[in-house]
Order: structure tokens, then sequence, then C-alpha cells
């Protein structure tokens, strides 16, 4: 089980926090979480339920993650196990991620690859999304993985798709000529673009494409990574 007391800051203020695994008795206050964090038009049937969580505990609890705040989960990470071929990189959040429910973990996977990370929207400002995702790359490391990888939503397109690709619109945030509340905040994480794939989430603040994101184990040998 994991687990780490630290500081985060409000301000100059700190407030202390507990990462640590989440387990069954969680799961009323991940599913609240989610529904504050996606709401409309973000599809509810792609809130979590809890078939979906009692897998992330049993299945892969080391990907099952939450940040504890005055006795209360405010934010949450879930991951599984896969194996990435670079060479075919194109596929949709449902396939990968067994539609939420991972039950295609593979406990021998090269790869963590990130069903779903949240924060209600009150905590966000303490920066929990980024320490989740410095927990996650924690994991990467002790399970001597290759890679950290997932599909970053960019919900800023919509606004900018009657004048821009989806590419265009990327490589703008990419260069930081435009900022994007998803895929900048992953690059501020430590994620690197891969590649840009339609038809990965139904969302229609991305116009359905998103930004398959990772952050390489830097102690793994990159000329042994094949790609």
């Amino acid at each position: 089980m994991y687990s780490k007391e630290l500081y985060v800051f409000e301000q100059d203020q700190p407030v202390k926090a507990l990462v640590r695994s989440y387990t069954k008795y969680d799961f009323t206050d991940l599913i609240a979480i989610q529904q504050q964090s996606f709401p409309p038009p973000f599809p509810s049937e792609l809130w979590w339920n809890e078939e979906q969580l009692m897998n992330h505990t049993t299945l892969f609890p080391e990907g099952a993650l939450c940040v504890e705040i005055e006795g209360k989960p405010v934010a949450s990470i879930t991951g599984l196990l896969v194996n990435f071929e670079p060479e075919h990189a194109d596929h949709t959040w449902e396939e990968i991620t067994d539609c939420g429910y991972i039950r295609n973990h593979n406990p021998s996977g090269d790869t963590l690859y990130i069903v779903d990370i949240c924060a209600i929207p009150a905590y966000r400002k303490l920066g929990l999304g980024k320490l989740l995702m410095q927990s996650m790359y924690e994991v990467v490391i002790a399970l001597n993985l290759k890679r950290l990888l997932g599909g970053g939503r960019i919900p800023g397109y919509s606004k900018y798709a009657d004048r821009m690709t989806a590419e265009q619109y990327t490589a703008a945030v990419v260069e930081g000529r435009l900022k994007d509340p998803v895929l900048t905040f992953l690059m501020r994480c430590g994620r690197m673009p891969v590649k840009l794939v339609q038809g990965y989430l139904e969302d229609e603040e991305s116009l359905n494409y998103a930004m398959l994101m990772e952050w390489r184990n830097p102690f793994i040998d990159s000329l042994r990574m094949n790609y």
C-alpha cells in the first residue's frame, strides 16, 4: 500500500496532506470527486461506478491513489499496466482501459497507463494533480517500468476549432503560444507529447481528440526503450 505524508500550500499557508492507496471505504467520496471534477458536457456515464473502483483496488492497487486532506479524499488518480508498442500508438480510451474497468491489466506490462486523474475544483489551487502525477512516477520507478503514458484531453481546442486544426492547436500549446487546461498542466508535470489521437474519447470540448503524453523512467537506459 502506498502512503506518504507531506505539506501542500495554499498561497503561503501549509496544509497537511496524505497521498495513499484508496480502498473500498473511499468509493462514495471518489465518485463525488468525479462528479465535481467532470460536470456536463462531460458524459456522466464516464464517472466511476463501484464495480470499476473495486477492480482498481483489487487488480492493481499500486495504481489507485488519492489525496486525503482533513480526513477526506479530495483528489485521485488511477492507472493500469499495459505493453505499449510505439509503432501502434493509436487507440481509444475505452480500448486501452477496458472502459475504466481495467480487466485487461497486464501484471507483466512495461507501461503504467493513466486511466484518470481528477481533483475537486476547490482544491486544485493546492497543486494536487501534480502531486498525484509525481506519486505515479514513483510507482513507475518502484516497479522498474519503462514509462508512464496516458491520453491528455485538449479541452481548450473547441474555442479554436473554427480556425485551427487539432495539430495546429496542440503545436501552439507546446510552443507556448496558447495555453490548454490539460495539455499545459501535463507539460508542467514533466510529460512529453508522443502522438495526437483522433477519436480517443467522447469529449465535446476536445472534439474527441487527445494527445498521448509520456514520462520516461530516467533510471532505464533510453537506448533500450526501442524509440
